[in-house]
Formats: C-alpha cells, structure tokens, sequence
C-alpha cells in the first residue's frame, strides 16, 4: 500500500530515478573513466569542456569530471553516514525519553534542547578545525552526527508520547514485557514513518552542511575533495571558466532536491489520511 501510494508521487519518483543515477555516476563513474581526481602530468591545465573531458580542466591538470564523481561521491557518503548514525541515535534517545517520561523526560530533553541552540555549521567548523584529521570525510561525517540528531530525537519522543498510551503497548506491559522490548519491538517500529522521513530530509541537510563546511575551509581538504571545496575553489571562476564551478553547485542543488522530493513522498505515502494524487 506505501509502494502504490508513493508511485503515485509522480516528483518522487523522478526523483527517485535520478538520485539512483547521481549515485551510480559517483560510485561506478570512477571504475569506468580512465581519469581520477588527482593532478596528471598527462592532462593540459586550464583547458575547456572537450570530448577527452567533458567538464574541462584545472589549472594544476585535474580533470573536473573525475573530481565531481569523486566529490559527489565523498558528499553522498558523508550525507548518508549522518543520516544513518543520527537517525540511530535520535530514535533511541526519543524513544527512552518519550517512555520513561517525568523526571527522565525532563533531562533528557533538556539535553536535546543544548544541542538545538548551538549553530550546527559553527559547532562543527570548531571542533573539526581543532582535530587532527578532521579533514577526512569519515570525521566530518562523525562530528556533524554529534549535532544532527537532537532533531530526530524530538520527533520520535512526539511519537512515543502518542504511542505509549495505545492498547498494545498497555497489552504489552500487562503481560509483564521489559521496557526495553516495549521500546524496541513496539515503540519504534510503529514511528518508523516520521522516522524514515526524518532520515530522508536530514541527508539533504548534511550534503547542504558538508559543502558550506568546505566552501570556509572547515570540510574535507586536498587530496581530496568534495562538492563544497569544487564550489569554493572555482568561485572566482564562474563566470571566466564557468565548467569549474556550474557541475559540482548543479549536484549539490540536484542532490537536495530529488531527497526532498523523495521526502515529499515518503511523507504523503505513511500517512494513512493522505488520499489524494501527489503530481
């Protein structure tokens, strides 16, 4: 029944279709294309789009197509690790917190609401900044994850407050369930739809996150690359040498728009009032 009613999401499924796309050119691309992103003395710097290059060159003798494969797919895999590991986090916390309520719920929340009022990008850019390799895209991806969850785990916590009072979860407890099978086996499965929409929208904001971290300097640093450090390297560029700067901004836009769509999607398909066909 999600399935028929998220095909209907005729943008969801584009986008869905593209986004599969985007993540085959990043992850397959590389295997195929005789090029990668580091300097070759065999390329010529500063050239134009041509067929041997499709998006041009760098002036140090980059080939700007292997570096937006790499790049997407540095940004995609620090998207989806966040997405991931805070989605974790923030269900379980929402969930204990939700359960428990009272003075547990108090702590607990009081917790998640220091971690809302602190700027995620300032947060991150000063930790990341002062960690020895926090330049690589798996500790970037860890320190954003520190300050992404606490929005998840308000949204379960919601949920939970719901579900705690329904009949099964009194069931449950009657026949003498432990709080954490109830929390587990009952709870969280039963929020998996505000959960998995709150997942999908958090990967659009950690692309958003991880390339505005580049574009100051706080992100993944050469030799590697991502989309934000492309964009912040070609910014002078963008109208003298436009193939620098308009493929990796284009993904970034492309990347956030088919996960909010898809966002878009998720959302009207688990919301059993939804009955209306999405165009």
């Amino acid at each position: 029944m999600v399935w028929r009613r998220f095909r209907r999401h005729r943008a969801a499924m584009v986008s869905l279709v593209v986004l599969g796309l985007i993540t085959a050119f990043a992850f397959v691309g590389p295997f195929v294309w005789p090029w990668d992103h580091t300097v070759s003395r065999d390329i010529l710097g500063n050239q134009p789009p041509s067929l041997q290059h499709p998006f041009g060159t760098t002036n140090q003798g980059n080939d700007v197509f292997a570096q937006t494969m790499r790049g997407t797919q540095q940004s995609l895999k620090v998207a989806l690790t966040v997405a991931v590991l805070s989605t974790v986090i923030g269900s379980v916390w929402g969930a204990v917190a939700g359960y428990y309520r009272g003075r547990v719920d108090a702590i607990m929340m009081r917790v998640v609401d220091v971690f809302l009022i602190v700027p995620l990008i300032v947060a991150v850019a000063a930790i990341n900044g002062n960690v020895r390799g926090g330049t690589t895209w798996y500790a970037v991806a860890l320190i954003m994850c520190l300050f992404s969850w606490a929005t998840i785990a308000r949204v379960v916590r919601g949920v939970v407050l719901s579900l705690r009072e329904q009949e099964f979860i009194e069931a449950a407890r009657a026949v003498g369930a432990r709080a954490s099978r109830i929390i587990f086996r009952h709870l969280l499965p039963n929020a998996a739809g505000p959960i998995i929409v709150a997942a999908t929208l958090l990967v659009a904001v950690a692309v958003l996150t991880e390339a505005a971290l580049s574009f100051i300097g706080f992100g993944i640093q050469p030799p590697d690359i991502s989309l934000g450090k492309m964009v912040e390297g070609s910014r002078t560029a963008a109208f003298t040498r436009p193939w620098l700067f308009y493929p990796p901004g284009v993904l970034i836009v492309m990347i956030c728009l088919t996960i909010n769509f898809i966002g878009d999607g998720l959302r009207d398909a688990l919301d059993p009032r939804q009955t209306m066909v999405r165009r």
